[in-house]
């Protein structure tokens, strides 16, 4: 899965027209705490409080273009991808069936049903979620939404051309993995405006499947997927996704939930932002590497904000929120 630069620019034009640019700012108490240079994109400030809207307007155009009767769509999330393809089907006068597994964030599931989402439960996790989303399809003549697909990553990737447009050039940049879309739209920005970037994935110690997967060469199933970081709880890792972070990535780093926690603990008090678990895993992983990037320029991608107030006043008090 390769893209020109006229094919992303394309796609970022698209997702300005729904999107506006986030922000990319250089914070001096992140870079006091890391000793070097940090840059946050702010993907926090965007119409959903994350990054999936971006592909979320990509994905509706291309069903509406090639599939115009197509009466809507049918996906699995934990949050961020359905609030994404909710907010862009309704627009488009399309139904949007989103499967959640159960025990979801209560407050995400509520920013689904507002973007106009039918929310189903069902299963323990993403990956059960996901299983049950895919089969019902046929069923109800639905388009089904994968968590990873060539227009996800086209639109996702308008966020990599305006952080490395914006910045100034960057030694590496940090990304949360949970299915991929992030850190393959970040490679893609990168490898089309011929930067020498590193890229740097990041996953939870309690689900690394992407962090085996990388690894061994090949997809590696986890046992579980346990993290209060819901962004990141992943059991299964999608081929096509590990195709490109294999050769795009420099590495994969594992954080704790407690370095995740750390994290976000950092963000609201340097900044006053929020960062929900998937979020402050870019920052965690810079923190635990800040002796290997001192001196250096970082750029972190607070990939998302939405994170519950119960959670957060959990951070906020020095505790470390219960897997979800």
């Amino acid at each position: 899965m390769q893209f020109t630069l006229a094919e992303l620019e394309a796609a970022a034009d698209l997702v300005h027209r729904a999107h506006p640019a986030t922000p990319q700012y250089a914070w001096p108490q992140l870079s006091a705490a890391l000793g070097a240079e940090v840059w946050v994109k702010h993907e926090n400030h965007g119409p959903t409080g994350a990054f999936k809207a971006r592909g979320g307007i990509t994905f509706i155009d291309w069903l509406t273009r090639t599939h115009p009767d197509c009466p809507g769509i049918i996906t699995a999330t934990r949050g961020n991808h359905g609030q994404s393809q909710a907010r862009a089907a309704t627009a488009a006068g399309l139904r949007a069936v989103v499967y959640v597994p159960q025990g979801n964030s209560p407050e995400k599931n509520a920013a689904m049903r507002a973007f106009g989402a039918e929310l189903r439960e069902h299963g323990a996790d993403f990956d059960t979620a996901r299983e049950e989303a895919m089969r019902m399809a046929e069923t109800e003549g639905l388009m089904p939404v994968p968590p990873f697909h060539r227009e996800l990553v086209r639109g996702v990737a308008s966020y990599g051309l305006e952080f490395f447009r914006a910045a100034p050039p960057l030694d590496v940049v940090y990304v949360p993995i949970g299915c991929g879309s992030g850190i393959c739209g970040t490679i893609a920005a990168r490898d089309a405006l011929g930067l020498d970037t590193q890229i740097v994935g990041v996953v939870a110690t309690g689900a690394p499947t992407a962090k085996l997967s990388f690894e061994a060469g090949r997809p590696v199933p986890s046992d579980a997927a346990t993290t209060f970081a819901d962004g990141l709880a992943v059991r299964v890792p999608v081929p096509d996704a590990l195709a490109i972070y294999s050769r795009g990535a420099a590495r994969i780093v594992a954080v704790s939930d407690d370095e995740i926690a750390q994290a976000a603990r950092l963000y609201f008090t340097s900044t006053h932002n929020v960062a929900e678990g998937a979020g402050a895993a870019a920052l965690a992983a810079a923190l635990q590497d800040a002796a290997r990037i001192k001196g250096r320029r970082v750029g972190v991608i607070l990939s998302g904000g939405n994170l519950d107030a119960g959670a957060f006043a959990q951070i906020l008090r020095g505790d470390t929120p219960n897997p979800g």
